[in-house]
């Protein structure tokens, strides 16, 4: 297995990592989130965000970036077949999870902190949050799918 291969590997593990921690959200747990009193999702929700802003899920998206990065960039100065696919899965990577964590999630999770009545904001939070994490599952699971596709062209 060539350095960039194994590069396409971690790859396509930290993005299905990413991807399947973001489904979990959309499949079930905010759904039983949701099921409880406003005040009690709420402030469910707002512990869950306090717990995320600790080192393993920063981690998880430091790998995220940096790991999809270097494979690009691997791929952009290497000569290796399929590359594009990599280049492709990257930047669904950086847009896609990344991106969208960054201008839906995370607004819409520090106005809930913020909320003088965090009851109230949970009704105006819940369906966009869910939307903006939906689009960044899809995001991820595709950009796995890329780098599978990046190794299988590579010879991997």
């Amino acid at each position: 297995m060539s350095a960039y291969q194994a590069l396409v590997v971690a790859a396509i593990v930290v993005t299905g990592m990413a991807a399947g921690v973001l489904y979990a959200f959309s499949a079930f747990v905010m759904a039983g989130i949701s099921e409880q009193p406003a005040s009690a999702a709420a402030a469910t929700m707002q512990a869950i965000n306090r717990h995320a802003q600790r080192w393993r899920l920063g981690l998880l998206l430091l790998a995220t970036l940096a790991v999809p990065a270097a494979t690009a960039l691997a791929a952009v100065v290497g000569v290796e077949p399929g590359r594009g696919w990599a280049v492709a899965g990257a930047a669904v990577t950086v847009a896609g999870v990344l991106g969208v964590t960054a201008v839906g999630n995370v607004p819409l999770n520090e106005r809930l902190a913020r909320a003088a009545e965090p009851v109230e904001m949970w009704g105006r939070f819940v369906r966009p949050w869910l939307a903006w994490n939906h689009l960044r599952t899809a995001a991820g699971a595709l950009a796995c799918g890329l780098f599978a596709i990046a190794l299988h062209a590579s010879g991997g």
